[in-house]
C-alpha cells in the first residue's frame, strides 16, 4: 500500500496572496482539465465524459498512462480523485485547510495500490519514492497554485 502526503502553504512570502475561494477555483479547474495544471507536458488528455448531482467522470492520459477518475467535490475543502482504471487503485486527495495559526494550507495525500502487483513490492516502493520526492506530488501541488496565480492576473479566476 502506497501512503504519500505534502503540504504546501497557499501564499508563501513573496507571492500574491491567494483567497480559498480563488485556490477552490483552481482546484474545480484542475479536477475538470488537469492539462493547464500539472507540470507542462505531464497530462496530455484530460476529458469529462459523465457528470451527476454528486460526482463526475473523466478519462485521461498522465505521465503516459490512460486512466479513468471519479472525482467528488467537497465545496471549499476538498477534491477527491478514485482511481477506477489505471495502474493504481485507491484515492488521492486534495485538501484546502487552515492551519493552527490560520494560514492557507494545500495538502495532498494518497492511499493507493498498484493493480496486479505485488503489495509493498519493488513497483510499490519505487512510486512511493516518486511521489515522496520534490518531483512527485509536491510539484503537482506547486505547478497547481502557480497556475491559479497566472490565472487569477489573467482575470480568468
Amino acid at each position: 500500500m502506497i501512503y504519500s502526503t505534502a503540504t504546501v502553504p497557499v501564499n508563501p512570502q513573496g507571492q500574491p496572496r491567494l483567497t480559498r475561494e480563488q485556490v477552490w477555483k483552481g482546484l474545480e479547474l484542475k479536477a475538470r482539465d488537469a492539462r493547464q495544471f500539472l507540470p507542462a507536458g505531464l497530462c496530455t488528455r484530460c476529458d469529462v465524459t459523465e457528470e451527476s448531482s454528486t460526482h463526475f467522470v473523466r478519462d485521461a492520459t498522465i505521465g503516459g498512462v490512460d486512466l479513468r477518475e471519479i472525482i467528488t467535490l467537497d465545496a471549499q475543502r476538498k477534491v477527491t480523485f478514485f482511481q477506477a482504471t489505471g495502474p493504481r487503485e485507491g484515492a488521492i486527495i486534495n485538501e484546502l485547510f487552515e492551519d493552527e495559526t490560520g494560514d492557507l494550507q494545500l495538502k495532498f495525500y494518497c492511499y493507493l495500490g498498484l493493480r496486479d502487483k505485488e503489495p509493498n513490492g519493488s513497483e510499490e516502493q519505487a512510486e512511493q519514492a516518486q511521489f515522496d520526492s520534490n518531483n512527485g506530488y509536491k510539484a503537482a501541488l506547486m505547478s497547481t497554485l502557480k497556475r491559479t496565480r497566472e490565472m487569477v492576473a489573467e482575470g480568468r479566476i
